[in-house]
């Protein structure tokens, strides 16, 4: 296998002759990593360094002032800040703590009076500039998004225009901000022999498309063909990869690629992924370019298959949300 892939998506902003030739790095890279890397992408990069400091800033906090804004405050909504070991990878609890952001809809939202899970008012941390910060990234990577699957469209032979008009017209965005400490600050659990201590587990993403910006100590691994591989930390690249309902679309010839973090042994990570998925109501089906029936026989990582799901999106991730945060879940309506 190459090495990771890099790609430039400057090309993205306008239809040029060059697009078959970057239509073909993405199809490459989506059929054999699943992952890889954007340059060129267009987002203010002063606005993702003050994201960060920010975000370092609300997390250096006393835990009773971070739960102030803390999910259970949201309701269906699931926004706000989680401790510790609140949220479940595969039925374990991360060694993480993190923020939860979503575009901003008062009360007076169709979807809002309409009671979709997910979407609603977001609960922001009480330092000045943070609010505008996370509206205007929301904003720049929610274009970042539409361009990305722009060029996915055209690497699976889809008209440009494919996604948005069928899936991501109003796109459901979720933007999560994690905060991993250090191994040493974990205290003896994480040291001892035997029992590694993961920021997050082996796991897959459940949607479609996630734009991550990771500060410079990494610990992001990508379970590739041949093995573990450490996802390179390069300034200014955006890490993305797919999820499992472009795996489901595409039946199988795009991978929803297993990935994990581990906590650095002495140094906090700061991760900042944005997902990037369909609109609540759209309905999921097999892409055009793909046979209906196609489904890849290849075994994943928790024996489970990704190709029955049917009905609307929103029903979909509010199942598997369900199992990240099974408290919440309950408070949650299923009907709602």
């Amino acid at each position: 296998m190459d090495a990771f892939p890099l790609i430039d998506v400057e090309l993205l902003r306008d239809d040029t002759t060059a697009l078959p030739v970057l239509a073909d790095q993405i199809h490459r890279a989506c059929v054999d990593w699943g992952f890889f890397l954007v340059v060129g992408h267009g987002v203010d990069a002063q606005l993702c360094r003050r994201l960060a400091a920010l975000s370092q800033r609300f997390f250096a906090q006393d835990i009773a002032v971070k739960q102030a804004i803390r999910m259970a405050l949201s309701g269906p909504a699931w926004r706000g800040y989680f401790r510790l070991g609140d949220e479940l990878t595969s039925g374990q609890p991360d060694q993480k703590e993190g923020l939860y952001f979503g575009a901003e809809l008062d009360d007076g939202d169709p979807s809002v009076m309409a009671g979709w899970p997910l979407h609603g008012k977001n609960l922001f941390p009480a330092l000045e500039g943070f609010r505008e910060t996370v509206l205007e990234y929301l904003s720049q990577l929610t274009h970042l998004g539409h361009r990305l699957m722009r060029g996915i469209a055209l690497s699976l032979g889809l008209d440009a225009a494919y996604f948005h008009e069928h899936y991501t017209w109003d796109p459901l965005v979720l933007l999560r901000i994690f905060c991993y400490p250090s191994r040493a600050s974990l205290g003896t659990l994480a040291q001892r022999s035997g029992e590694p201590s993961w920021g997050v587990g082996e796991h897959t993403d459940y949607g479609l498309l996630t734009i991550l910006q990771q500060d410079a100590v990494g610990g992001l691994a990508v379970k590739g063909r041949s093995g573990w591989v450490d996802v390179p930390t390069i300034p200014g690249a955006f890490v993305c990869n797919l999820g499992d309902m472009l795996e489901c679309m595409s039946g199988g010839i795009y991978r929803s690629t297993p990935h994990r973090v581990r906590n650095h042994p002495s140094q906090q990570r700061l991760s900042i992924p944005f997902f990037f998925d369909p609109h609540w109501e759209a309905v999921v089906r097999p892409l055009p370019s793909v046979p209906s029936n196609r489904r890849s026989t290849a075994p994943r990582w928790d024996r489970a298959s990704v190709y029955d799901e049917n009905g609307t999106y929103g029903d979909y991730i509010l199942k598997k949300i369900g199992r990240v945060f099974p408290e919440l879940a309950r408070r949650t309506r299923p009907d709602s």
